[in-house]
């Protein structure tokens, strides 16, 4: 998986369409990330103790191929391409050919 935790990532499909986003988590064995302030639900809770009840918002976790990397320098839209400098591994935007 190429895409890490703070990368800015675009959605592509669904309901939020289009936003842009910073990944607050990656999890690698469903294929899926969640991300900063998108695809968020309402969740009705109940009160429990000294917590109160009400409506709150959560957000849901999106699967990976539905988001695409926004690269830091170039600002746009790009795949990742792994490249070996120094017996490293390094993460590279295909369009700008810099580091990631």
């Amino acid at each position: 998986m190429k895409l890490r935790n703070g990368d800015q990532v675009l959605l592509l499909s669904g309901k939020d369409k289009g936003k842009k986003g910073s990944i607050e988590k990656v999890l690698r064995a469903q294929n899926q990330v969640l991300i900063s302030g998108v695809n968020i639900y309402k969740k009705h809770v109940k009160k429990q103790g000294n917590t109160p009840g009400g409506i709150i918002e959560i957000s849901k976790p999106v699967n990976i191929s539905k988001v695409v990397l926004v690269c830091p320098k170039c600002n746009l839209n790009t795949k990742v391409k792994l490249i070996e400098r120094n017996d490293k591994k390094v993460r590279t935007c295909k369009k700008c050919k810099q580091e990631v």
